[in-house]
């Protein structure tokens, strides 16, 4: 049985977060990357950043 583990991805835009998450759940990165976008913007974008650099250094490199 395989663990499946978020990590950042290869296939990435600016630390492969993002990408990760789309790895994750089995979606396609340009959707995740929209949705993340949309929400950054429409929670005034502080809350967004602040999450996106937090994950940008927990989230291990993919191996």
């Amino acid at each position: 049985m395989s663990v499946k583990r978020l990590t950042r991805s290869y296939n990435k835009m600016f630390a492969g977060v993002c990408g990760g998450i789309a790895d994750y759940f089995e979606v396609d990165p340009t959707l995740v990357r929209a949705c993340y976008a949309g929400l950054t913007l429409f929670t005034a974008g502080f809350p967004g950043v602040l999450l996106y650099i937090v994950l940008m250094f927990i989230m291990p490199n993919a191996d």
